[in-house]
């Protein structure tokens, strides 16, 4: 077969590019498969609930409350513990005043960091409802209020951040040492807190279920500055495999609030 004019041009030109006659381009080499993920080690499960007696100050048992691992479910394209808190006064303190709370959270299981977090309170006739909803790969979250009206804001996170339910249950997840610290941003009434959790100490503690060696946590909201906040909290968390929130005492403007762990059911 005779070579045309056109055919000779080409390869002519080809050459002098240091080309060569054209070759099959070779297939691209396939990408590596994304490493698979894999859940965070916990010392909580789908199932476990723990009943609290809430004291605050001359009132003993002022109020219940009942902080649980619904399940565990598909969510926000992963996986998430539901968690769930609830709480309201009893006994003589319901009879006068009417209040009903709760607080969930929903806590991936890969990253334990929530994809969604939302608080509902209820005082007499007036309700509230915050839902905060967190993209922790673009360190952004869009906080809700809904009232009579609709509040938005949408918040810029310096780091991965909790609300204040999943930051409980990744405090379980501490390696234990005295002296230890670690500071977490927590999403809260529509604020990014710096809180700084020291690890105090080991030392027993009393609830219903007996004394238990308990390791003392001393959270600490900063201000802008870092300077520690007046109000004053304490948790102790059980030095086991089970890691429970044996105590949990808040000093606050309005007075002293204790929670202490009452049952803990699987």
């Amino acid at each position: 077969m005779q070579l045309t004019v056109s055919m000779v041009s080409a390869l002519f030109v080809a050459t002098l590019l240091g080309q060569g006659p054209a070759r099959p381009a070779k297939p691209a080499a396939a990408a590596p498969p994304a490493p698979a993920k894999v859940e965070r080690q916990v010392p909580f499960k789908a199932g476990e609930q723990l009943t609290y007696d809430i004291s605050w100050s001359d009132y003993l048992t002022a109020a219940s409350a009942t902080v649980s691992v619904r399940e565990k479910r598909s969510s926000f394209g992963s996986v998430a513990y539901y968690l769930v808190a609830e709480g309201q006064p009893v006994g003589f303190v319901a009879a006068i005043y009417s209040v009903y709370y709760k607080v969930d959270s929903l806590l991936d299981v890969y990253t334990l960091l929530p994809q969604r977090g939302s608080v509902f309170s209820q005082e007499a006739r007036h309700r509230r409802m915050q839902v905060t909803r967190f993209d922790q790969v673009q360190r952004k979250a869009t906080y809700e209020m809904t009232t009579a009206t609709v509040y938005k804001r949408e918040l810029r996170l310096p780091s991965p951040a909790h609300d204040p339910l999943s930051a409980l249950y990744a405090l379980r997840t501490l390696p234990m040492k005295a002296g230890d610290t670690t500071t977490l941003a927590v999403v809260n009434d529509g604020m990014v807190h710096a809180v700084k959790v020291t690890v105090a100490g080991r030392e027993p503690v009393d609830t219903p279920l007996g004394r238990q060696n308990a390791w003392k946590l001393t959270p600490q909201a900063l201000d802008s500055r870092g300077e520690p906040a007046t109000d004053q909290v304490t948790i102790w968390i059980s030095d086991d495999a089970r890691r429970l929130p044996l105590r949990i005492d808040a000093k606050l403007d309005v007075g002293v609030f204790r929670l202490v762990l009452r049952e803990a059911r699987y």
